[in-house]
């Protein structure tokens, strides 16, 4: 089993994405994203600064030579509004990769179904490579899959909730029907969770919350890393079958006698 995850047309060698959202200051932004090994950097287009070009926003901390950009369309609650804020974030970063959002009630941030593939669909069209965020539901993700999504990210629990995975036998199905990558997206709180979804054959992890929130985000970065490798390897190994009753793991016969 190849140990690099390919989506679209490019190859990564870590499975862990992260978030540039929440954090305390850019510097421990910068080097918790360092510290997580991650390849892949999600950003919020819309939540950008744009109407001073001289002040500093979240793309000029940065080597995007180094990472790859994930524009997002985070505060999109509506399909028009999320295919408005692609084009924008297409023009801003020559990016066609785009991490589609599309969140109608700030009161629970849970993703609409509807607008996320009416979204996806003419995205797809217009020549991006789409990677939709969405809730657990195993006939969305393989509607979108049919449609030409990149991944399908379903939420693990709701977004920065610290919950961990709330809905694992949900990604189990989606996990079984994917021929496209599944990245577990929104809730995960520790590397125990990314661990979790890496074991049950989760492609990636997103994380943005748990580290930019942590007592100290870069020992956390550096924590969801091997996190999500443990879990990577433990899946790629093989576990055993669980048993209902013990199984002694020495030999049961040529015992010693008294």
């Amino acid at each position: 089993m190849s140990e690099s995850l390919k989506i679209a047309d490019k190859t990564f060698s870590s499975r862990l994405m992260v978030g540039t959202g929440k954090h305390r200051s850019h510097t421990e932004m910068v080097e918790s994203i360092a510290a997580s090994g991650a390849q892949i950097v999600t950003v919020a287009i819309r939540r950008l600064n744009l109407d001073n070009p001289k002040e500093k926003n979240i793309l000029d901390f940065f080597d995007w030579d180094k990472y790859t950009i994930l524009p997002n369309t985070a505060g999109c609650k509506t399909a028009k509004e999320a295919i408005f804020v692609a084009n924008l974030a297409r023009e801003l970063t020559g990016s066609n990769w785009l991490k589609l959002e599309v969140i109608p009630e700030g009161s629970h941030l849970m993703p609409d179904p509807v607008g996320t593939y009416e979204a996806a669909k003419q995205l797809i069209n217009d020549g991006f490579i789409v990677l939709p965020y969405i809730h657990a539901d195993p006939v969305l993700a393989q509607m979108l899959e049919q449609i030409g999504c990149a991944t399908v990210m379903p939420l693990g629990s709701g977004i920065g909730s610290g919950q961990g995975i709330q809905t694992l036998d949900e990604i189990k199905l989606i996990i079984q029907q994917a021929n496209i990558p599944v990245v577990v997206d929104a809730g995960l709180a520790t590397p125990s969770d990314a661990a979790i979804a890496m074991e049950i054959g989760a492609d990636a992890v997103l994380v943005n919350t748990a580290i930019a929130q942590a007592d100290e985000p870069i020992l956390m970065g550096e924590a969801f890393k091997l996190g999500v490798d443990a879990g990577r390897k433990g899946f790629t190994a093989g576990r055993i079958k669980a048993k209902r009753i013990a199984s002694a793991s020495s030999p049961t016969e040529g015992l010693v006698s008294s």
